[in-house]
């Protein structure tokens, strides 16, 4: 793998006016090059006389020794710093023209931009950290609830690594087993053996089974769920948005049609994310606009993990659209009968739905002028995604797609080590399975990762981390 050994420099702070900016530089020549624009108060060159981990006042300067900003300059020597190089962080004032300012003088003197995530890929490549942490110190950053962000930090304790680097080097053990008593069959004795290997074989595939199991609810607590809302004009679908965002964010009026595209919104309930998206009524109508907000509507409803139908319960009538009955019958779907205030004038009842779509199918009684049913379609979505519990779980779960996969391959390979002890095969056909397994799990952590896939991984970073 290419490891590039120059200094590189990021603003490491957002690029906004702000009291404190950093900028970070790291690498070889991060000090020296520092020093060159760092002057303490009497004036003098002095950042590369300091000790390891302490923070120093005094003033950026440039080529002429003019000062641009009073400053604390921290300085953090390999191999314990971040990226397990000499790193230096200026500390700045904010202002994003004082920021730019320093970096361009950085660079005149030999630095070189930092690419997204690579002070944190240097901390990969150079050992500090392994690549489930690296992933997690991206998904800290992003953290949009609670759960993202413990889930995150459990992650960064090593709790992944420990339990994938553990299964590894127990396969590894079997396999150099397995070699030692093919090449040396009279000091190793194969009898038995695959009884124990299956004991083992079995436990490695129940942790991995677990942690797959979990993966799709972990991925769904952290990126949340595609929700969207579905239903004829006029039946509320833009009030149940604004009353699961607690605001304002669509237009209603008495008029049918009233939304004509989509309307997006992010909404945390507790701790789970809706991605929720509000279209236009699905009807047929003249008019081109609303057409298009219709086609909208259908094609949201196709890739959507929970659909929200929403029905006036005093229409005379439930749709009998093959639209709605199509998007009905592929996905996740709670039915709210909405208007439940209007009691003297219901005529759709939830009966009324389950002898059209079921009686598996969730309805809520809902009234958007009274707030009825919120609760309980809170209490519904969670039951359905993450088995009622809608508080963050001490558990550490995996919410990478990339690392579920290569659980899949794990389990694959272990499978295929138990059907072969099963057809009582020789024990080099348990090697090759267990190569594999071993393999895939050093993918998890990137012992067993090529470079098209770190590059892809640490792009997704933000600048300067």
């Amino acid at each position: 793998m290419i490891f590039k050994d120059d200094t590189i420099c990021a603003i490491a702070t957002s690029m906004m006016d702000a009291g404190i900016g950093i900028i970070r530089v790291s690498g070889e020549n991060a000090i020296d090059y520092v020093d060159k624009l760092y002057v303490n108060p009497s004036g003098k060159h002095t950042l590369k006389n300091y000790e390891t981990h302490t923070i120093n006042y005094g003033f950026i300067v440039d080529e002429k020794e003019n000062k641009i900003d009073e400053v604390m300059v921290s300085i953090m020597r390999g191999p314990k710093s971040y990226t397990r190089e000499d790193v230096v962080e200026i500390n700045s004032h904010g202002g994003r023209l004082i920021m730019e300012t320093i970096i361009n003088l950085l660079i005149n003197i030999g630095c070189r931009i930092a690419e997204p995530g690579e002070f944190t890929k240097r901390a990969f490549l150079n050992g500090r950290i392994d690549l489930t942490k690296a992933e997690a110190i991206m998904d800290l950053i992003h953290a949009k609830n609670e759960f993202s962000m413990k889930n995150s930090e459990l992650q960064l304790s090593g709790e992944l690594f420990n339990k994938i680097d553990s299964i590894r080097k127990e396969v590894l053990y079997e396999m150099a087993f397995i070699e030692s008593a093919i090449d040396d069959p009279e000091n190793y004795d194969l009898d038995g053996y695959p009884d124990r290997l299956n004991e083992k074989n079995n436990s490695w595939l129940s942790k991995i089974q677990k942690l797959i199991k979990n993966a799709d609810e972990g991925m769904i607590r952290k990126d949340g769920i595609k929700t969207v809302i579905i239903g004829k004009p006029n039946a509320g679908k833009s009030s149940l948005l604004n009353k699961l965002a607690g605001e304002e964010r669509a237009i209603v009026t008495d008029i049918e049609g009233t939304t004509r595209d989509i309307i997006e919104e992010s909404i945390n309930l507790g701790n789970i994310i809706l991605h929720v998206i509000d279209t236009a009524g699905i009807r047929d109508t003249e008019d081109k606009i609303e057409q298009i907000g219709v086609e909208k509507a259908v094609k949201s409803a196709d890739t959507a993990d929970l659909i929200l139908y929403i029905i006036d319960s005093t229409d005379d009538e439930i749709s009998n659209d093959d639209r709605i009955k199509n998007i009905i019958d592929n996905n996740h779907v709670i039915v709210l009968l909405n208007k439940n205030d209007k009691s003297d004038s219901i005529n759709i009842t939830a009966e009324d739905i389950h002898k059209i779509y079921g009686d598996d199918i969730q309805v809520v009684k809902t009234s958007m002028v009274d707030e009825d049913g919120i609760d309980e379609l809170k209490k519904i979505i969670s039951d359905m995604f993450l088995n009622g519990d809608i508080l963050p779980k001490e558990e550490m779960y995996v919410t990478n797609l990339r690392q579920k996969e290569a659980l899949i391959h794990v389990e694959e390979s272990l499978k295929k080590v138990q059907l072969s002890i099963e057809e009582e095969m020789s024990e080099d056909f348990f090697s090759i399975d267990l190569m594999n397994a071993y393999t895939y799990l050093g993918e998890i952590i990137g012992q067993e990762v090529d470079e098209d896939l770190v590059e892809e991984i640490f792009s997704k970073f933000c600048m300067g981390k």
